[in-house]
């Protein structure tokens, strides 16, 4: 672990501060004498209560609105591209917009690893790497969102060999509590509890990744699988391809599956167990226009753009709506599935869809994956937060108990507070945000919470 103190000059910045008469002291860029506002999350379902947004142009700034909320006894939140559907990112100090610091993208053959600016967005780094003849492992379905926030809330893509996104980290450069610059690599004591991180050690502004050589991706969506068939032939739909996602409403069985099989493999089948080749692009949501959509029929391209559900340049998924996904243990998969069918008729009215798909296991602290494979379940819900929330409840009993472990990123509510207990090492994760955030600079409602 190396820690540094860069030199924070007060000449030259692009951040000032201005007094409230409050007290607190928020942030500004030059853009007038009221702070700007950060707004609202990408959904629109949370609006922001910070006290101010700055735009960081350098790791310097970084480290002097760290040290100047630690002396106004204040707090500060990064904020990445806004894909968060809760108040992880919120605070009552300012945010720092991390997508603002300069690009970053030094790529090392040798080590097979990629450093990278932390607000970068995984699409735009993928098209970087795969000009060089390089690839991630893997992606989430939206290549819009930013490396160091889907790594902080462990979100991941699909397939049942492939980690998620945190876990192809093998280092990280973060300004912590005290507003040093601190680097921690895989092989430090630190380092699996504080990849997830959940913004409690500090902010990111640059992480490492691991990368492989290129390869190609072919994408075939099948429909209509009832539910019996899916639970008898659970193990092997799953493992039929590089990453397999269902898409249900939970009403009728398994509506679409997308199967992302790797060029070098056979193709995929005519028919997945009684399931068709779908005749027209699909898009995840029913009725909505598939452009938005990566290339099907079993047309092979390259890893970035058919692992993603969505393409790059579209507005991702539907946008006006709420996500929660829950990450079970894989050995009670199926048993996961028959627990939540009952609650279909309370399901199906507030949904848009729900993703089906596995993730494979890690070491990392606060990972979902912690230990264990997983079936993620995850629900696109209408934008409506009351029938949302009054629906939660019934599927956190009926999940919580199967060892079921939330989505940092996305609605939840945990109204008994069993959250912690589904982590072993969390106790130890709550030792380490003191020991990196002794003033308790990056604390915010959500860790309030979470850690009480």
């Amino acid at each position: 672990m190396l820690k540094t103190k860069a030199a924070m000059s007060a000449s030259g910045s692009r951040i000032d501060t201005i007094r409230h008469a409050t007290g607190r002291i928020p942030w500004e860029s030059r853009r007038g004498d009221v702070a700007e506002s950060a707004g609202t999350n990408w959904a629109g379902n949370y609006t922001y209560r910070s006290a101010g947004l700055v735009h960081p142009s350098s790791v310097d700034e970084v480290q002097r609105a760290v040290t100047d909320a630690v002396d106004a006894g204040s707090t500060v939140r990064a904020l990445g591209t806004r894909h968060c559907f809760n108040d992880i990112a919120d605070t009552a100090g300012i945010q720092l917009a991390m997508t603002s610091l300069p690009p970053r993208f030094e790529l090392d053959e040798a080590a097979r690893t990629v450093t990278v600016s932390a607000g970068s967005r995984y699409g735009d780094i993928a098209q970087q790497l795969d000009a060089r003849g390089w690839a991630l492992p893997n992606l989430a379905s939206l290549p819009h969102i930013s490396v160091a926030g889907a790594i902080a809330t462990a979100t991941h893509g699909s397939g049942d060999r492939n980690v998620n996104l945190a876990a192809v980290v093998s280092g990280f450069e973060f300004v912590d509590g005290s507003g040093e610059l601190v680097t921690l690599r895989r092989a430090d004591e630190d380092f699996a509890g504080a990849v997830v991180g959940l913004g409690a050690f500090g902010i990111f502004t640059s992480v490492t990744l691991d990368v492989v050589p290129t390869f190609e991706v072919a994408q075939t969506v099948f429909t209509g699988l009832d539910w019996d068939t899916v639970l008898d032939n659970f193990d092997a739909i799953t493992s039929s391809g590089y990453s397999v996602s269902m898409f249900t409403n939970w009403v009728g069985g398994v509506q679409q599956i997308w199967l992302k099989r790797l060029v070098s493999e056979d193709p995929a089948p005519a028919s997945l167990f009684g399931a068709t080749q779908a005749a027209e692009k699909r898009h995840p949501l029913p009725g909505v226009d598939a452009t938005a959509c990566t290339d099907q029929f079993g047309v092979p391209g390259p890893w970035y753009d058919r692992l993603p559900h969505f393409k790059l340049a579209f507005t991702p998924s539907n946008g006006e709506e709420i996500q929660t996904e829950y990450l079970v243990p894989r050995a009670r998969a199926t048993d996961a599935i028959r627990a939540l069918l009952p609650l279909a008729d309370q399901i199906a009215p507030v949904l848009q869809v729900t993703e089906l798909r596995e993730v494979a296991a890690d070491d990392l602290w606060l990972s979902g994956e912690y230990g264990t494979d997983v079936l993620g379940i995850h629900f696109t819900w209408k934008r409506d937060q009351p029938a949302v929330e009054a629906v939660l409840p019934a599927i956190e009993a009926a999940l919580f108990p199967l060892g079921a472990r939330p989505h940092w990123g996305k609605l939840f509510l945990d109204v008994d507070g069993v959250v912690p207990s589904l982590y072993p090492r969390f106790d130890d994760f709550r030792a380490l945000v003191a020991k990196y955030d002794p003033h308790g600079v990056f604390r915010n409602a959500y860790l309030e919470r979470l850690l009480r």
